[in-house]
């Protein structure tokens, strides 16, 4: 039987059951479009997150004073040992552009225009130089050594009424309060370095002194250039194991920590990589499902068509010939599916995408194609041995079949 006649008659026989076979596909199109779905949603998060903390923050090292026996990112376990002297002794090294100091300014709750919210870490003390760069819906940058402040959008938005440019916030900390003037509003609320996270909480950046920040928790050490960074991490940790104040502050158990930007880099990477894989394997077992499910319908098809393959055979047909009559009948599912399952998996993908808010969106094209062709394999995979049942019929026993 000729190739262009069997697609003939397979997909009359699709088309002879359209609920059915609809079904009978349903799960490989879910499957495909999952797969597609979840690695687009993990590989735009990898390319959000490299985004944030590669680029500009490419000659970056971030400093702080940890567990010793821990082995997570920056910041983690952090204790504020650094001083205002350590900083300034570690700008003055050779190749060193920028040493900026930060530490979280505690708080019981912050005020503004008779309004009270309870937010305990949104103060940040650092220094001017830590928002240089960054954009402002209004406004500008604090001034050194002032009570001024910068807010997030997320912090001005965080009372009743928004905080404007020119108004004043107070930060309660026990019976004392301390008032900052709102000097500006930056333009985003995301992150700005790899110690605020990936969220957007709300922060207010003012200077050390404004809240009687004298210790830091950690530093962030800028290279000349990407070059020199390897050269900066050895100066600095020799500098605060040999020579720091911020030694006589360190716990017993904790040691200093330094993690430069392509490190922490690989670190997001294999962490996404891990997590993008085990939410794709999950969305595979729906492949799986669908697999059974069009071998479950082709051994039914094959049972309602016994005296039709008993007609066939008794004309002249051959097994190959209903061999491969059901078996194309099955990877025509396997190929709708696939084609179907990948253009809800792109679409659902984008959406997911702009849904969370991604700045990245990055089209999986190698792994589209991977399910795709996985789909048709499922097809031929599950049409086999109804395929094989439907040409080994003996064609007496065909005919006689009610």
């Amino acid at each position: 039987m000729k190739l262009r006649e069997n697609l003939r008659l397979s997909w009359r026989a699709i088309r002879g059951h359209k609920l059915r076979s609809t079904l009978t596909t349903l799960g490989v199109i879910i499957g495909i479009a999952a797969v597609i779905t979840f690695v687009t949603l993990g590989a735009s998060l990898q390319e959000d997150v490299v985004g944030q903390v590669g680029g500009e923050e490419a000659s970056d090292i971030f400093v702080w004073a940890g567990p010793e026996d821990q082995n997570q990112g920056p910041g983690f376990g952090a204790e504020p040992v650094f001083t205002r002297n350590d900083t300034e002794r570690i700008a003055g090294f050779e190749d060193v552009a920028a040493a900026i100091p930060y530490t979280i300014a505690r708080s019981d709750s912050l005020t503004y225009g008779g309004d009270s919210v309870t937010r305990g870490e949104a103060v940040r003390a650092t220094t001017p130089a830590y928002l240089a760069g960054e954009e402002f819906r209004a406004g500008g940058n604090f001034a050194a050594g002032t009570t001024e402040a910068v807010l997030t959008p997320n912090a001005a938005a965080m009372f009743e009424t928004n905080v404007s440019v020119g108004d004043a916030i107070g930060v309660v900390r026990g019976d004392e309060t301390t008032t900052l003037t709102v000097v500006g509003i930056l333009n985003s609320s995301e992150s700005l370095s790899a110690f605020e996270g990936f969220q957007g909480t709300p922060r207010i950046y003012t200077a050390p002194e404004a809240v009687g920040e004298t210790r830091f928790l950690y530093l962030v050490v800028t290279a000349a250039a990407p070059q020199a960074v390897d050269a900066v991490t050895e100066r600095v940790e020799t500098y605060l194991q040999d020579e720091s104040a911020a030694t006589s502050s360190l716990p017993d158990d904790y040691v200093f920590k330094l993690q430069t930007s392509e490190q922490l880099l690989d670190q997001l990477r294999e962490l996404l990589n891990v997590l993008t894989g085990f939410v794709t394997g999950i969305a595979l077992i729906s492949l799986v499902v669908g697999s059974i499910g069009i071998a479950n319908i082709m051994l039914v098809s094959v049972t309602e068509r016994t005296r039709e393959i008993g007609i066939m055979k008794a004309v002249g047909a051959q097994r190959r010939d209903i061999l491969t009559l059901f078996l194309t009948e099955a990877v025509i599912l396997g190929v709708i599916g696939a084609i179907v399952g990948a253009a809800l998996g792109a679409v659902v993908g984008f959406a997911g995408t702009q849904l969370i808010g991604f700045d990245a969106y990055v089209f999986p094209l190698e792994w589209t194609l991977i399910a795709a062709a996985v789909g048709i394999l499922v097809g031929i995979v599950a049409g086999l041995y109804p395929a094989w049942n439907a040409a080994k019929t003996d064609p007496i026993d065909a005919l006689r079949y009610e």
